[in-house]
Parts: C-alpha cells; structure tokens; sequence
C-alpha cells in the first residue's frame, strides 16, 4: 500500500486554510504534519481541515506561538503531547496508525539569534531539547518501531543545506553546535534522512527562504530546516521524495515549504497482520 505523509510548516493555519488546500490538492497527502499552527485547541479549524478529507485529526495547540497538529485519513490512536525541558510549548505530538507507524510531528525552537547559549535562552532551549530528545531515542534504539518523525527542527544540517555554508557558520540554524546535536539525535535512533536518502548530498535542497528578501527567488538564499526521518524498519519501503519549492511563491505563503515522502508499505500492517 502506497502512504504519502506530508510536512509543513503552516505558520498560521487560521490565515492559510486557502493555501492548506493548495498543499492538499498537489502533495496528496495521507496524512500531513502541521507546525506553528499559532492556535489553540479549541480554536483549531476543525470543520475546514475535515473538508480538505482528513477526519483524523490530533492536535497540541496555543495562542499565538508554536503548536503541531497532525490530520489524517486513515485512524489515528493514542495521539499524546511531549513537553521537554519543563517547558509546555507545544512542539511534540506522537500518534499511532494502528499497526502500521509510529508518527512524531515535532517543531524544534528556532533559537533566537545569537548562537550562545549563555546569553540566549532561546538558543539554549534549543540545544536542551535537542539533547533531550536524543536520550528518548537512545532509550528506544532497537525496539524496532516502525517510526517517522516529521516536521521543522530548525537546522540546516548539510554545506548544501544552506544557500552559503561559510557565510552561514555563525548563524543560527548552521552553527556547528547545532549540526553536531542534530547529528547525535539523528544517530541515536539510526533515522534516515529521507529527502538526501533520494535526492543526493552534493545537491542544494532548502525548504525554508526569509521573508526579508524582495525576491526569494532570484537570491534563493535558502536552508533546508524542514525533515522526514524514518526509523530503519521504515526506510527501505521509501519509494519518493518531493520538495515543494513552488508553494514559497504562493500570495502570502508560509516562509517554509511541503516536504512529502512515500512509501510503500505492506497491506499487512494496515489489517493487524504485520
């Protein structure tokens, strides 16, 4: 069975439900991970995100800041929020299809910046909760979940993640204390990166390029901060990757872009028979 999942980081879902549909209608999406959804719970658009076909729906949500949500065709079970560090910010949600995965939609601190976590909290919350999340998953290696995590983490990880790798060594996003903590998360579960999985390292891929340029596509100074990670009992039934690009030069878009993969998983896991 073919199962696209989708992430995107909305930022504001009340003010893009017109370009969710657009994401819907191009990405065809089974399930779609939402970041900085900026409402709370009992303000999410409950009824409009159930016309674009998704009844499932979990999400973990506040006023004006951050918040994840993740719709879903197909049955979502035991949807739970995770808070790191002491801080209740609404960045993690896992949910279950039955049988089949396990999803993390998960939306990292951008960090502020300054790239000094003695005098940035931002940045030092950032670096907290990266190491946090890598205790989770180190707990976890080898349990064999059949295990996706999704959404913005905020870090650039790769030199041609980033429009220019030396300009950006001491911005927040590409620093190396950050590409490092990435990396020490990434390895604690053996993830595969799924977009350089199918699209090759020495490739430039960003997701994400700043409001602040006049023209986002002529500088095209962009990074890739947005990921889909699978769990080694899930990457080899990857079968396609896209980047989105085109939704940037949407009328007033998100400043991030979709980021789908497909797989092709066994009928089996969607029946209790896997």
């Amino acid at each position: 069975m073919r199962l696209r999942i989708t992430t995107w980081n909305v930022n504001s879902i009340r003010i893009r439900l017109d370009l969710l549909a657009r994401v819907v209608a191009h990405c065809r999406p089974d399930v779609l991970c939402l970041q900085e959804t900026k409402v709370d719970n009992g303000r999410f658009p409950y009824d409009a995100v159930r016309a674009l076909g998704f009844p499932h729906i979990h999400v973990h949500g506040q006023k004006t800041w951050h918040g994840v949500a993740t719709l879903s065709k197909w049955p979502l079970a035991d949807g739970r929020a995770l808070a790191w560090c002491g801080v209740a910010d609404c960045r993690h949600t896992v949910c279950f299809l039955p049988g089949a995965l396990e999803l993390h939609n998960l939306y990292v601190p951008a960090g502020g910046d300054v790239p000094d976590p003695e005098i940035n909290p931002r940045f030092r919350h950032k670096l907290e909760m990266l190491e946090a999340l890598t205790g989770y998953f180190v707990a976890r290696r080898g349990d064999g979940a059949r295990l996706l995590l999704a959404g913005d983490l905020n870090i650039a990880p790769l030199p041609t993640d980033v429009w220019n790798h030396r300009a950006l060594l001491k911005v927040v996003s590409h620093t190396p204390v950050e590409v490092e903590a990435l990396e020490r998360l990434r390895r604690a579960y053996d993830f595969v990166d799924a977009v350089r999985a199918r699209i090759p390292p020495e490739v430039k891929v960003f997701t994400w390029w700043s409001y602040r340029a006049r023209d986002w596509r002529k500088s095209n100074r962009g990074r890739r901060l947005d990921h889909i990670w699978l769990a080694p009992a899930l990457a080899p039934h990857l079968v396609a990757v896209e980047v989105w690009a085109e939704a940037r030069g949407f009328d007033r878009p998100s400043d991030h872009v979709p980021v789908t993969v497909e797989l092709d998983l066994p009928d089996a896991w969607f029946h209790g028979d896997g």
